[in-house]
C-alpha cells in the first residue's frame, strides 16, 4: 500500500511541468517543458515505458578562494546540490509553509517556508560548463515503473 501511494503521488504531482510527452525509439519518455502557454500534460508511468527528468543546477563560486581550481570545485558542489533539490521537488514535490501577521487591518510580516524531503539515487552528471564564477550542471534521472512496483 505504501508503494502504491508513492506511486500515486508521483504521478500526480503538478510540479512536474512537462509539455511533450512521447516515447522516443528506445521506449522512454522524455518530460519537455510546455514554454510560454501555460498548459502542461502530466506524465503517466506505465510498464513499458520510462520517466526522464532532466534539471539544471546552478552554483556560484565564492569570491575569495586559495586557488580557481577551488573555486570551480565549490561551485560546481553547489550546483551538484541545487540539481538533487530540483530532482527531488520535481518528483517529491515542496512542502510549504506560510504565515501572515495582521494589525489593524493591516498585514505586518509574512514569512513562507518551502522544505523538501527525498532520497535521490541514479541521478546522472550529463554536462558541466563553468562561467564567470557560475557552474551550471546539467542532472538527468530516469524512473522506471519497476522501482515502485515492489
Amino acid at each position: 500500500m505504501k508503494y502504491a501511494a508513492a506511486l500515486a503521488l508521483l504521478l500526480s504531482i503538478s510540479t512536474l511541468q512537462a509539455g511533450i510527452l512521447s516515447p522516443d525509439e528506445t521506449g522512454k519518455v522524455r518530460c519537455v517543458y510546455s514554454g510560454t502557454d501555460g498548459n502542461c500534460v502530466e506524465p503517466s508511468l506505465d510498464s513499458d515505458h520510462q520517466l526522464i527528468v532532466t534539471v539544471f543546477g546552478q552554483g556560484v563560486a565564492p569570491t575569495v578562494t586559495a586557488s580557481p581550481a577551488q573555486a570551480y570545485a565549490l561551485a560546481k558542489r553547489a550546483a551538484l546540490a541545487d540539481g538533487y533539490r530540483q530532482i527531488a521537488e520535481r518528483i517529491k514535490g515542496v512542502h510549504i509553509e506560510g504565515q501572515d501577521s495582521v494589525k489593524n487591518m493591516m498585514l505586518q510580516r509574512s514569512t513562507v517556508r518551502t522544505s523538501v524531503d527525498a532520497m535521490v539515487r541514479g541521478a546522472n552528471v550529463m554536462d558541466t560548463t563553468f562561467k564567470d564564477g557560475l557552474c551550471e550542471v546539467e542532472l538527468e534521472i530516469v524512473l522506471s515503473f519497476s522501482q515502485f512496483s515492489r
